[in-house]
């Protein structure tokens, strides 16, 4: 891997984030209600508590694309739009909808997408490092959520392969433990998606 080549990746990072988006909306298929209480790789997580994290990811990355700023977390996780018709608030057919619904405004958002800064706290970022981490953090809750349920498929390939050329440049050693675990060792010939999650502090065996 070279420094032009893993600059490159992170140019594309609307790109990724549609591929990432697309490979997690697959991940929650017949997600049901006897779920969500199932644990995940998040040690501090259900699937519940996964899911309503994934709602505020989307969120904060919907604002960088729409307002250029990362605000600090709003209101709880869950609630979704009043009337959306998905459901009891809580039910897995609620927060399954209300994912999918924020996912398709958020592919609106990137279809119109430029690479201009986002404030992140008090510094500005290119929105393509931004949909970059978003695309790393999108995929990997989404093979969480597949776990969960016994049923993980692998990070599709080329996209692994996107994701591991950046993945040293957006998660270093200050990320440990706060946001990711420690790296998990995983063969050299391993695909790619086992290397990523290996990487991310994933055990994909």
């Amino acid at each position: 891997m070279t420094g032009a080549r893993s600059a490159a990746t992170l140019t594309g990072g609307a790109a990724l984030l549609e591929r990432a988006v697309g490979y997690t909306l697959g991940q929650l298929h017949a997600v049901t209600s006897a779920d969500l209480s199932r644990p995940t790789p998040c040690p501090a997580w259900d699937l519940r508590g996964l899911l309503e994290h994934m709602d505020d990811s989307l969120a904060a990355l919907q604002e960088a694309l729409d307002v250029r700023q990362v605000a600090p977390p709003g209101p709880g996780p869950g609630y979704g739009p009043a009337g959306s018709g998905y459901g009891p608030a809580g039910s897995a057919v609620f927060l399954v909808g209300t994912l999918r619904e924020r996912a398709g405004r958020l592919l609106g958002s990137l279809s119109r997408a430029g690479d201009h800064p986002v404030w992140v706290g008090e510094f500005p970022v290119p929105a393509s490092v931004v949909t970059s981490a978003g695309a790393i953090d999108v995929a990997v809750h989404g093979w969480d959520v597949g776990r969960a349920r016994g049923r993980a498929q692998p990070i599709p390939e080329e996209l692994a392969v996107a994701m591991l050329e950046i993945s040293p440049l957006l998660v270093s050693a200050a990320d440990r433990p706060s946001r990711f675990a420690a790296p998990v060792p995983v063969p050299a010939h391993a695909r790619a998606s086992d290397r990523l999650l290996g990487y991310l502090g994933r055990d994909p065996r």
